[in-house]
């Protein structure tokens, strides 16, 4: 999708006309859960248990590194999961695995990463359950699935949500077009857990009710040269030379704020469309020494971007209460 408009970060006049729709769009949310609730329609109940992550906005709140740290953490517990997810900005549309090598052009820029940074089965697919079958058929030996991006997908039958919460992307709170939300900010407190991605507020903590919230931080790893994964170089590096800093992520803002933290302090900063398909062209050095970029754009810039781009991968931060409640819920208490 492209950037989130500005106008959604406010009750504005600008947004105003988008009312009806937003109704209009928010109703038939309301009643496809339900529907799918009282099993009207039907969920594809998979054969091992399948954890989603998702969230109620459209844009960028830290669900891939939500999902990287899932994976990290249920395997260092002793399991074996897998990936599904539709495949966002792919081409492929019928299941589809996805392997370190594959195009971001046909499988997605999230899914490519995601199976090159976890190691682990991950498939695409505009049906999931179509996917995760694939998957389980091509991988016995996983015994739970991961559903990236997932919540909204209410045909494949789930056992925990986990849903990801940054306050700062919700805007106005109003429903899609007038504002940002999918579901309404209420819908997390029937999740398993919610993860902060940042503070919350009074009013958001009320609306998630009496789920289970659990702080999530994002920690910035080494920066490395796209052209050789295996060179390095420190923060403190890159901040003596003059770079450039791009970034085509749903909220770019944050990217740019890592590199303040940093110490680093580009001479030209540019904000591109979430899902952006790069080009040689936007990646000029423009007179810099370098170009940094997030790891989830450069995955797809590898053939076309400079010699000098150092890239910065991001790891989810999470306290282990969080995975415990989630292995309690798929096992029982002394599963946790």
């Amino acid at each position: 999708m492209a950037s989130a408009p500005d106008w959604w970060s406010s009750r504005g006049p600008v947004s105003w006309p988008w009312l009806p729709l937003a109704a209009l769009f928010a109703a038939i949310a309301a009643v496809r859960r339900a529907l799918y609730r009282r099993g009207v329609l039907k969920s594809v109940r998979l054969p091992v248990p399948v954890i989603v992550v998702g969230n109620v906005v459209a844009g960028g709140s830290g669900k891939t590194p939500a999902t990287l740290w899932l994976v990290d953490a249920l395997r260092r517990r002793g399991m074996t999961p897998g990936i599904v997810s539709r495949g966002y900005g792919g081409s492929a549309s019928a299941p589809t695995e996805v392997t370190a090598n594959s195009s971001p052009s046909a499988v997605g820029d999230e899914p490519a990463l995601m199976a090159r940074r976890s190691r682990v089965p991950v498939w695409v697919g505009h049906r999931r359950a179509e996917a995760a079958r694939a998957l389980l058929a091509a991988h016995p030996e996983v015994d739970v699935l991961i559903a990236d991006d997932g919540l909204q997908h209410y045909a494949l039958a789930r056992d925990v949500e986990v849903v990801v919460i940054d306050e700062r992307v919700l805007g106005n709170r109003w429903p899609m077009p007038a504002g940002p939300l999918r579901e309404p900010v209420s819908r997390a407190a029937r999740a398993t857990l919610v993860l902060a991605h940042g503070p919350l507020s009074a009013r958001v903590r009320e609306a998630l009710g009496d789920v289970p919230v659990f702080s999530m931080s994002l920690l910035a790893g080494r920066w490395y040269r796209l052209g050789d994964p295996a060179e390095h170089r420190e923060s403190a590096e890159l901040a003596r030379m003059t770079t450039r800093a791009v970034a085509g992520i749903g909220r770019p803002q944050r990217f740019f704020e890592t590199l303040h933290a940093e110490g680093i302090r580009p001479t030209a900063m540019q904000a591109f469309p979430d899902h952006h398909a790069f080009t040689a062209d936007d990646l000029a050095l423009q007179a810099c020494d370098a170009l940094l970029m997030t790891e989830k754009d450069a995955i797809k810039c590898s053939a076309f971007a400079p010699a000098q781009t150092w890239v910065l991968p991001v790891n989810a931060v999470v306290a282990d209460e969080a995975v415990a409640l989630i292995l309690e819920r798929l096992h029982g208490p002394q599963a946790a």
